[in-house]
């Protein structure tokens, strides 16, 4: 598919088209690399079908030389690059080698190629290739791709790589019309490229028209950056309020410090990994649905421990918050190194599914990634879903009799032990979901609940103990302070500067942001 693209983009390509010659071969397969580049950039200037063969036989890293001899090598049979026949490769045939360098120029050839294929996601991601380094060589069949570009927003990236490319120019005039046209950009190569100019510039007049550029897109950026951590701040306060709204009813609403609710979103993961390693087994042709299932899996076998915990160990402890924070204690530890027995110490990977890849990109210095979108959309499901279930359901309106007078609501016949064994399954539940989301935005691991106990605990504090639209508020604040402070002082001093405004904040104002009204705030 690739090599038909390819070769497509050579029918497009205007300029006077020339055979590929053996001393162009020669040139791009032997001698040192700054030949080898130069040869390179020369027959890919003008490119015909065997050119662009052969410069992607070189990147795959599958030509091989003897002498002065140059063989394509396909199904483990010699072929001479020009005429494609067929030849024997002698036994002491040396595989050509590609450092860093040669690499890069390769990748950027065929990039450049790539321009003018009809599929418009191929010639984006040959613009981003080419963004991050090319030369003048590469002018003519960017200026050809640029006249017959029809998409505007590539052919505006297109005009920007034209400029950046100049800015290396030896002729004055180039470089002054390309500092003014890249003072448009608001892509972050083109401010490296106004940098790295400017360090090694000497005339006047193009230095000020330099800074006067790089200024302008620096102002650019700076838009790009906020926005981004504005998005990084929701993405991580949404993760934070995945992890609190279990918390939320088992601590907020029942009162029981819950020190293992790390180790239940930890399950919700390794559910969510099984299920992955069952779709690639028995259904490989389902597995960019794998995750549907794996939520509602991750889901019960959360909740399912849970259930198992409140019946076993703490429906003993109720009213004892000390020893519930020990005894919870001592069951992450143990459900940890379950874990460890069963599926190892070391991280495993969850992979995304291919609808939840990649990315959609706003700005030049901002990409929204699919899985970050995915469990915003996500948390604020659960939590439309949560918020229902204990405003509107028989189960909620038992739930919240149980928190605010647990004798009165046993005389009206309610099983408060039922009740505590399906909240807190509940609560477990949601930390499983929790999990299930993590899972796609990093390694799963035996201490991945480890990173979020605390967070989520502050979350609850601060939203106010047994409030949802607090527990929101806490989670969306915490995340999108925490990213815009770690921009100015770095992760650590930004935890410590987040802990500080909650021990502050608690002190003015224990009860949280939002407090408990009526008479279950009185008991």
């Amino acid at each position: 598919m690739m090599r038909t693209l390819f070769l497509f983009a050579t029918l497009l390509i205007a300029a006077s088209v020339h055979a590929l010659s053996p001393e162009e071969v020669k040139g791009m397969a032997l001698g040192e690399t700054e030949a080898r580049v130069a040869a390179l950039s020369k027959a890919a200037a003008k490119p015909d079908e065997k050119t662009v063969a052969f410069i992607q036989a070189l990147s795959d890293d599958a030509v091989k030389t003897a002498g002065e001899q140059v063989f394509v090598i396909k199904d483990d049979k010699g072929f001479d690059p020009i005429s494609g026949a067929a030849l024997k490769v002698p036994d002491d045939a040396e595989d050509v080698i590609n450092n860093n360098l040669m690499r890069g120029e390769l990748d950027n050839a065929l990039a450049a190629l790539k321009l003018f294929s009809k599929d418009e996601k191929l010639r984006r991601d040959a613009i981003k290739t080419l963004s991050s380094g090319s030369d003048e060589s590469r002018l003519p069949l960017i200026e050809k791709a640029y006249a017959a570009e029809t998409v505007p927003a590539l052919k505006a990236q297109l005009e920007m790589l034209r400029a950046t490319i100049l800015l290396d120019s030896s002729d004055k005039n180039r470089r002054l019309d390309a500092a003014v046209r890249l003072s448009g950009s608001k892509h972050p190569a083109s401010k490296t490229a106004l940098i790295a100019r400017l360090a090694t510039e000497e005339d006047a007049e193009v230095k000020s028209a330099l800074q006067v550029s790089l200024r302008q897109v620096e102002a650019a950026l700076a838009w790009g950056d906020k926005l981004g951590a504005v998005f990084s701040g929701i993405s991580l306060g949404s993760i934070l309020l995945l992890v609190a709204l279990g918390l939320a009813i088992t601590y907020g609403l029942m009162g029981v410090i819950n020190m293992a609710h790390g180790e239940l979103m930890m399950i919700g993961a390794y559910a969510t990994y099984v299920v992955q390693g069952l779709f690639q087994k028995y259904l490989p042709g389902l597995f960019d649905w794998y995750l549907l299932a794996a939520v509602p899996v991750a889901f019960l076998a959360s909740a399912l421990m849970g259930a198992a915990l409140e019946r076993g160990v703490i429906r003993f402890l109720y009213g004892r918050p000390l020893e519930t924070l020990l005894a919870t204690w001592g069951i992450s530890l143990m459900l940890q190194q379950l874990v460890r027995s069963i599926f190892g110490a070391q991280n495993v990977g969850v992979e995304n599914p291919v609808w939840m890849s990649g990315g959609v990109q706003v700005l030049g210095n901002l990409s929204l990634p699919y899985n970050r979108l995915v469990i915003i959309g996500f948390a604020i499901a659960v939590l439309l879903g949560m918020a229902w279930l204990i405003s509107k359901t028989r189960l909620g309106l038992f739930v919240r009799g149980v928190t605010q007078n647990r004798p009165i609501a046993s005389c009206m016949g309610v099983n408060t032990a039922r009740v505590d064994t399906y909240a807190f399954a509940l609560g477990s539940g949601i930390a499983g979901l929790a999990g299930c989301a993590l899972s796609q935005v990093g390694n799963v691991g035996p201490d991945l609940g480890q990173g979020y106990i605390v967070d989520s605990f502050m979350v609850v504090v601060l939203g106010g103990v047994g409030q949802l639209a607090g527990t929101v508020y806490a989670a969306m604040g915490l995340g999108i302070l925490n990213k815009f402070l770690e921009g100015w002082t770095g992760a650590v001093l930004a935890k410590i500067a987040v802990l500080v405004f909650i021990i502050i904040f608690i002190q003015k104002r224990p009860q949280g942001i939002f407090a408990m009204k009526g008479r279950s705030a009185e008991a």
